[in-house]
């Protein structure tokens, strides 16, 4: 397979005005890519839009979207149909955590994080996949996380919502196979974002942290193979602890450790 020809795409990226999301928006507009920036916060997506368009002469479009209020994925996909722009490569990058036992969460919170971390990631694969696999020639990422391949005590919505999103993002790379349409779940450690002010706490503790431009690196590098892996996780550490974890440690005990971490915060 061909590598990827950025100038040619028009990318969908949700959870575009921090972190990540903000990494990736930087990153493709500088290889040309033309951008769909999705996030709560209209004020930052304007600025980076103006960034963007003064740094690279990149075309941007600005969609102010909540994807925690229930229906929002696909009336942002119409918003993005309205406005005349065709998407061809998408990036579901938005997300948020809520960190804590179980038992004390509030229920309304837990509601929204699984609207934004799986809902919205479910809704807008299936208005765009259709499209995307007709092409074939651009990329669906959706963002999961090392927490995917255990349980996370203390973090236990948010550790079975990645896992969601990474067995999900697999089985859709399995039915994409021969398209041309490049499917995969990046699977970033504990990174410098605004995660954990909105999770709480400064992260678990000995973990080392990854930098947002790590993380979009590594996505960019797994795309650009002859043949983009269903998933990749980011930092060879970070790959190194999911290998042992799930050939050489019981589940049990894998969780009592991801609980202790977390919890040790």
């Amino acid at each position: 397979m061909a590598r990827v020809d950025y100038r040619k795409q028009t990318v969908l990226v949700t959870g575009a005005s921090s972190g990540i999301g903000l990494e990736f928006s930087r990153r493709l507009a500088a290889l040309g890519s033309s951008l769909v920036l999705v996030a709560r916060r209209e004020s930052r997506l304007l600025e980076l839009a103006e960034e963007l368009r003064a740094a690279y002469g990149a075309t941007v479009h600005v969609v102010p979207a909540d994807l925690a209020v229930p229906g929002t994925g696909g009336r942002l996909a119409a918003e993005v149909t309205r406005l005349g722009v065709t998407v061809t490569s998408v990036v579901n990058n938005a997300g948020f955590a809520t960190t804590g036992p179980f038992h004390d969460e509030e229920l309304e919170r837990l509601h929204q994080e699984i609207a934004v971390d799986i809902t919205a990631v479910v809704d807008l694969c299936r208005a765009y996949i259709g499209p995307l696999r007709a092409r074939g020639d651009g990329f669906l990422v959706n963002v999961a996380s090392v927490a995917a391949y255990q349980s996370t005590p203390h973090l236990a919505v948010y550790g079975a919502a990645k896992a969601f999103v990474l067995s999900f993002t697999e089985a859709l790379w399995v039915e994409s196979g021969g398209t041309g349409l490049r499917v995969m779940a990046l699977c970033p450690g504990a990174t410098r974002t605004e995660f954990f002010d909105v999770a709480g706490g400064e992260g678990a503790r000995g973990v080392r942290l990854y930098t947002a431009d790590q993380v979009v690196t590594t996505a960019l590098r797994a795309l650009d193979r002859e043949r983009t892996p269903p998933s990749v996780v980011v930092g060879r550490v970070n790959r190194l602890l999911v290998f042992l974890s799930r050939h050489f440690a019981s589940r049990s005990l894998v969780a009592r450790v991801a609980g202790r971490m977390v919890a040790s915060d």
